[in-house]
Formats: C-alpha cells, structure tokens, sequence
C-alpha cells in the first residue's frame, strides 16, 4: 500500500475511535479553540509535541521551525505569536529544542546552502556568543548538546524581547515564558529556565546543563 494512504486509513480510525468514545468531540471542536500553551519547537519528524505531552486536540497552538529559532523578522512566527497571546490568551510559552537537532548541528559543522543556510544564520549568532562555553563542554556530542541548550535560551530571551511579549506583561497578562530541552534517546522533556514578567533579561544567565 502506498504510504499517503496508511495516512488516510489511519485518520479513518482515528476519527472513529474519539467518535465512540466521546461522541461530542468534533461538534465541541467546531465551537472554537481555548489551548493553554503555545509551543515552539523544532520541525524535525522525531519530536511531535501533542503525541510527547498527550495533548489533546485543542490543548496545545503550535509553531514549528528548523532549530526552533526566533528570527525578529519572522512573519510567520510572530503571528502566531500575537494570536495565541494576545486572541488566544494563552498562559505559557515553550520554546523546546531536542537532543540530536540537525539544524543545531549543521550550523556547528558548516556546509549548508541556500535557504536553509541563511535560515541557521540566528543559530550561527548563538555559537559565537557562547562559543567558549560550548568548546568547554568537551566531546563534540557534549558540544552540540551544550548548543542545544544554549540556543533555547538565547531563543527564550529574543522571544521574551517582542512586542506581543513585552505588551502582554505590561498588560500583568497571566503568562509565562518556558524553555525545555526534548531528550530522544529516553523521551523525556527536561525543562531548562523560566521568564516571567519580573525577570531581568540582561539578568538571564547560562541554562544548567540537562543532557
């Protein structure tokens, strides 16, 4: 059978099992959205934030890009941004990055082209800023792992930086701002740091080490 077809077979069951166990589901879902979180997270096909958190649909506004990265000039991000908090009125955002990111090393290693390339261009600026903590971490999986974490933190504070965020804690919008490290190899979420409308950003130090 070809592969796009077990995906549509496989949403047919899907459909029919809420369907017989909470026969009111998609007449709930029709009325509107209420989630109280927003994710960003990375693309990578490994890390699936509502199978890994057991989110239901309707639970979780999510946003997805190589490296979980926060570029000033995304669009796309920064709308999703202001609609979840400021329509939506979520009360927590959550960067995650992941163990083994590909775009994390990539910007590490080099060799990209193209759009990509001057996609990793923020994660690039991480390195340098912490290149002696990273070279400190040892071994060059520790180095990445230590990137990894680095970079929600770095993405943490940029996020903490917009308008929408600085305009919500002004407003003492209930929010936080969370970053979290995925850990593929025994699935498990590792939080890393926490903003709040109280927090110094030019405070916010080094995130403690997690994987």
């Amino acid at each position: 059978m070809r592969a796009y077809r077990q995906l549509l077979l496989a949403n047919k069951a899907w459909a029919a099992e809420l369907k017989d166990e909470h026969p009111e589901f998609f007449s709930r879902q029709v009325i509107g959205q209420q989630p109280e979180f927003l994710w960003i997270g990375c693309s990578d096909s490994r890390v699936s934030p509502e199978q890994m958190t057991m989110t239901p649909p309707g639970g979780m506004f999510i946003h997805r890009n190589i490296a979980n990265l926060v570029h000033d000039d995304d669009l796309n991000l920064l709308s999703v941004l202001q609609y979840a908090v400021a329509v939506l009125r979520v009360k927590h955002v959550i960067i995650c990055g992941h163990h083994g990111c590909g775009g994390v090393k990539a910007a590490m290693t080099g060799g990209t082209t193209g759009s990509v390339d001057a996609w990793l261009a923020n994660a690039r600026e991480v390195l340098v800023d912490h290149a002696a903590e990273i070279a400190a971490a040892g071994e060059k999986e520790a180095q990445i792992n230590r990137f990894v974490e680095v970079n929600v933190r770095d993405q943490l504070v940029r996020l903490a930086r917009t308008d929408t965020i600085q305009e919500a804690f002004a407003a003492q919008q209930p929010l936080q701002l969370h970053g979290w490290v995925y850990d593929i190899r025994d699935g498990l979420i590792k939080p890393l740091m926490e903003i709040e409308a109280s927090t110094r950003l030019d405070d916010v130090g080094a995130p403690h080490k997690v994987l």
